[in-house]
């Protein structure tokens, strides 16, 4: 690979540890910046990689952890943002948390590389990104999609994910857990449309893009084989759990105030804000990219999801260690 030092920021996220894996295992060097280098240690025992303590979001850390790497990776996100008052959002429109992280640090991404010379960026974005899309989210994706593109002097690559599953994902691993305590579940949304997508996948994706050249400027949606209602995937997760529960879905109003309530609640399962999201269908139309053949979601998350039996448990710790 011409690429050989990396600066991987958002690399001890839940997509972040896989990328970085992933990119270990080719024999690159590796660069992690975190608030709380603890957060990271599941990847302190990779050989390439080094994990710094650092905040990217003070000025001039990112153009300082850029220095001498040939590519930045941002996979840099949040999934709910204070609402903040009117003052702090942006002209279109999101909270601050989303502004920071979404915009703001897409930005830092690119003088970072501007400053330090680095040619390459990949740049995590999310599936219906777009400036007028009906969620703060999906719109501040869709900002922070436009300053890595438009960098004309770097070779930027941006990836529009569906929904990311794997063994540590706040998704499926949510529903399994709510199917353990809850006999009816209530479902906001029940026919809003998903492709997951395997993490591993994805970062096999990142990896296949890093030296490609005809994937300067490009956006490449990334999705698993199958599409889904949300109702289906819960009663997926369901299945392969091996408990029968109801599945009820809501109709808009009762996912509205469901949303509502749960906005309230110290650890966020769901928001208005994700409610508009998934007005959106989460696919993707063209095939996985790089030749890549995306893996079922049938037939990996069992390993983890399925009942805890010596040989499940087995599988799940395999599938931890990307084997």
């Amino acid at each position: 690979m011409r690429h050989r030092d990396v600066l991987v920021v958002g690399g001890a996220g839940f997509v972040g540890r896989h990328v970085v894996a992933a990119l270990a295992a080719r024999g690159l060097r590796v660069t992690v910046p975190a608030r709380r280098r603890e957060r990271a240690r599941a990847l302190l025992t990779l050989p390439t990689v080094e994990v710094v303590q650092a905040d990217v979001g003070q000025p001039g850390v990112l153009e300082r952890l850029a220095a001498g790497r040939d590519a930045v990776v941002n996979l840099a996100g949040v999934l709910h943002s204070r609402r903040g008052r009117a003052d702090e959002r942006g002209p279109n429109d999101y909270g601050p948390d989303f502004a920071r992280v979404h915009v703001e640090l897409a930005q830092a991404a690119v003088n970072a590389c501007h400053a330090a010379g680095v040619k390459r960026l990949l740049h995590m974005s999310a599936l219906g990104a777009d400036a007028q899309a009906p969620s703060e989210y999906l719109r501040s994706k869709a900002i922070g999609e436009r300053a890595a593109l438009a960098a004309e002097d770097i070779a930027v690559t941006v990836f529009q994910p569906s929904v990311i599953f794997g063994p540590e994902d706040a998704f499926l691993n949510l529903f399994a857990q709510l199917a353990r305590f809850v006999p009816v579940l209530a479902v906001p949304s029940p026919d809003a449309l998903f492709q997951p997508v395997y993490v591993r996948d994805v970062a096999e994706a990142f990896v296949a893009a890093l030296d490609d050249r005809e994937t300067r400027g490009k956006r490449y949606g990334l999705c698993g084989p199958r599409r889904y209602t949300l109702r289906e995937l819960i009663e997926a997760v369901c299945a392969m759990t091996g408990r029968r529960r109801l599945v009820l879905g809501l109709g808009p109003r009762l996912s509205g105030l469901q949303a509502r309530v749960l906005e309230l609640s110290p650890v966020k399962l769901l928001t208005r804000d994700n409610l508009r999201s998934m007005q959106v269908p989460s696919v993707c139309e063209a095939p996985f990219p790089f030749g890549i053949q995306p893996a079922a979601l049938e037939a990996v998350a069992p390993a983890w999801l399925g009942p805890a039996g010596p040989r499940a448990r087995y599988t799940g710790l395999r599938s931890h260690a990307g084997r």
